[in-house]
């Protein structure tokens, strides 16, 4: 019965400000990817590592980002719904198998490395960081990170796609990509890390 209820609210919501709602779904749900991150890194941290305290601003960080990029992602969805229509205009009600896999493969075409390049640049952006190390973050992770999102991301876009509502697509993709932007808040840290080691490392020298 809550669960019902939310829903319908969720649905209310979206009908009369789709943004907003999307906005502050994708924020909260970026948000306590990077909560998961934290914790899990100090619970499964090795005995010689050091235990870090809670920080709240990386969190912030991610919830802005989220929030931002949300709504866009909404828009592209009803691109893709209105571009590659799944079922045919005859009544049949069949789902065309080669219109869901041109909007997976538009998707992970196009929006992921989109997505990537937005959120490396915002992450960068947000942290203070220089020209050269946002440059740096891009050489090091985009690659990388763009393979690992291309053997998940196929999978849940097509179960996405065939099967939720369009209202629904966006939280269904920031609920599995509570785990993704886990990933991605390990892999960001680390690349942190790696930065503020060698600014370091040019005071002590310089």
């Amino acid at each position: 019965m809550a669960a019902l209820t939310l829903a319908r609210a969720y649905q209310y919501s979206f009908d009369t400000r789709p943004h907003t709602t999307l906005a502050v779904t994708g924020g909260c749900l970026n948000a306590l990817g990077d909560v998961v991150a934290q914790v899990s890194h100090n619970i499964l941290r090795q005995p010689h590592d050091e235990r870090k305290p809670f920080d709240p601003t990386r969190t912030l960080r991610f919830f802005v980002f989220g929030a931002s990029i949300s709504p866009f992602l909404g828009r592209w969805n009803g691109f893709l719904e209105r571009q590659f229509p799944l079922r045919a205009l005859n009544g049949t009600g069949k789902v065309s198998p080669k219109a869901l896999a041109k909007r997976v493969a538009a998707d992970q075409i196009v929006m992921a490395p989109i997505g990537l390049v937005a959120f490396i640049g915002s992450m960068g952006i947000l942290e203070g960081r220089s020209r050269k190390q946002i440059s740096q973050k891009y050489s090091d992770m985009f690659m990388p990170t763009l393979r690992t999102n291309w053997s998940v991301w196929p999978v849940l876009q097509f179960v996405n796609f065939r099967f939720m509502p369009l209202p629904y697509r966006v939280p269904f993709q920031s609920t599995c990509g509570v785990f993704w932007t886990l990933y991605l808040s390990t892999v960001n840290a680390g690349e942190d890390r790696k930065q503020d080691r060698a600014t370091a490392m040019q005071r002590t020298l310089g």
